[in-house]
């Protein structure tokens, strides 16, 4: 892939802003979404190093169509991982208007979960000390240091859970039980989660007030 050029709606660094808007025919959004689906898959099970053609072949679009998206690896790479950390952030005020706050929560948890699955698959590249991704943990924390304060506080509120715990702690207690484990899928990480949640239960109504957000 040639040198610079970012994604549409990029910033500076390469990263979209958040909220910022996207001004592309329905036509050629319908591509960059298949693109970046397609492309979440096969770096899931083939790496982020896999050829152009086998993305493009489940996106079902020419390789041309990637390119003129996405002219480096890299701008690929990111905009997966931004859609992903997007649609994780997104998910919080959705489910905390249709269930009771500590549902909510632990529901969020467990999507969360999920989103560091998909992620593995990007780790080769996330941590390969590539300045291109120097911007991503900071995004990562803006987008979801909010969304899961917002839980948190909705849920410790309603005296479902302790009052104690912070968001960052959360964020990194659900990041080290996502870990690969060796002969374990991604229900391993999720039955972990869901004693972290029991945890979250015992004490509730009690404890020191939390610290807030310290996701930053």
């Amino acid at each position: 892939m040639t040198q610079n050029a970012a994604p549409t709606g990029a910033g500076p660094d390469g990263l979209a802003e958040p909220g910022a808007p996207r001004r592309l025919r329905a036509d050629a959004q319908r591509n960059i979404d298949s693109l970046l689906e397609a492309a979440k898959a096969v770096f899931g099970t083939s790496g982020v190093d896999t050829p152009a053609k086998e993305i493009t072949d489940l996106a079902g679009v020419g390789v041309g169509t990637l390119y003129r998206h996405f002219p480096q690896r890299s701008d690929l790479v990111k905009a997966v991982f931004q859609r992903e950390v997007d649609a994780c952030a997104d998910a919080a005020p959705v489910l905390a208007a249709a269930h009771e706050p500590g549902a909510a929560l632990a529901m969020w948890l467990h999507r969360y979960a999920e989103f560091l699955a998909t992620k593995q698959g990007l780790a080769p590249a996330l941590h390969s000390g590539d300045p291109a991704y120097s911007a991503l943990p900071g995004y990562f924390r803006q987008r979801l240091g909010p969304a899961l304060e917002s839980l948190l506080e909705a849920a410790a509120a309603s005296g479902e859970i302790r009052a104690d715990i912070s968001a960052k702690d959360l964020l990194d207690a659900v990041a080290n039980l996502s870990q690969p484990v060796a002969g374990e899928g991604v229900s391993y990480s999720q039955r972990m989660v869901a004693l972290l949640v029991d945890g979250l239960r015992y004490g509730a109504g009690t404890g020191t007030p939390r610290a807030g957000n310290r996701a930053d």
